[in-house]
This record gives structure tokens, C-alpha cells and sequence, in this order.
């Protein structure tokens, strides 16, 4: 297994791997995801031409995509309120679903880790749906804890 910065190349494998990370959050809360993608080819070919929005790929040996990580660089400079610390925050991590259970996820999170600390950043965060109850006892078992929650009364 091989991390590496996501390429145009990657973006069919990087589609696929959206689909089946959507379809979870989709059978968990269909009331709030569609089945679709959160982003179109186009819309990764200008991801991944932005510095604060790196994507790491998880490559096999023959560069097929495994999982990648979605990372966005956040930073509240002249806040009021908030410290300006360098967050790196993982907007989207996804293991094919055929290679799970392989400690591909383990393997990407792990470089996310190192990456942030080779950068300087304070911290790395992301979020996790409340039905996504595997990806929560994932995150805690790489010792993430929780920093804030998001709650909701439906109407």
C-alpha cells in the first residue's frame, strides 16, 4: 500500500469510491442524501488543484485506488473568538469497499497524522454521522474523541 497525492487520472476511481461512501450515508438518513456524489469529475479536477484542499490516495501495487482522504486546511486568522490555529480538517475518507477490513483506513489516516504534524497543524479533525456507527468506533479506535456534537429535533 502507497499514499499518494490524488491525480486527474484518479477521478473515475475517486467517483466510485464517493458513490459507495455517499450510499452509506444514504441508507442511514435517505430523508437527508441523495443517491449521488458529493463531487462531480469537474468539480475534482479543481480540488485537486488547490494547495489548501490536498487528497490523499491509497494505491495498490498497480496504482488501482483503495482509499483516499479528502483534507481541507482551516485557519480563523483576526477571529473575535477563535484561536488561529492550523486545523487540517478531513472533509472525506473512504475505503473500497472491497478492500475493508485490510487496514487500508488505518494506513491513510496514519498519513493524514503525519502529513499535519510535518506541516505544523495543531490538530485534524472531520465529522461522522451519527448512523455511521462503524466509522465512529473506526475514528475512536485511531484515538479521536469527540470535540463538538451536532443535534437536531426533526419537524
Amino acid at each position: 500500500m502507497n499514499i499518494r497525492r490524488a491525480n486527474e487520472k484518479d477521478i473515475p476511481q475517486m467517483l466510485e469510491l464517493l458513490r459507495q461512501v455517499n450510499l452509506v450515508h444514504h441508507i442511514g438518513r435517505p430523508d437527508l442524501f441523495k443517491k449521488a456524489t458529493k463531487y462531480t469529475g469537474d468539480e475534482l479536477k479543481e480540488i485537486l488543484k488547490d494547495e489548501t484542499r490536498p487528497i490523499f490516495a491509497a494505491v495498490d501495487d498497480s496504482d488501482t485506488m483503495q482509499g483516499y482522504a479528502f483534507c481541507v486546511h482551516q485557519q480563523h486568522i483576526g477571529s473575535n473568538l477563535l484561536t488561529d490555529i492550523k486545523t487540517l480538517y478531513i472533509d472525506d475518507i473512504c475505503v473500497n469497499e472491497n478492500c475493508r477490513g485490510q487496514h487500508v483506513g488505518k494506513t491513510i489516516y496514519d498519513y493524514v497524522i503525519k502529513w499535519a504534524k510535518e506541516n505544523n497543524y495543531y490538530n485534524v479533525t472531520l465529522n461522522v454521522w451519527n448512523c455511521n456507527e462503524g466509522a465512529m468506533k473506526f475514528y475512536e479506535s485511531l484515538g479521536m474523541t469527540p470535540y463538538k456534537i451536532g443535534m437536531e429535533q426533526i419537524l
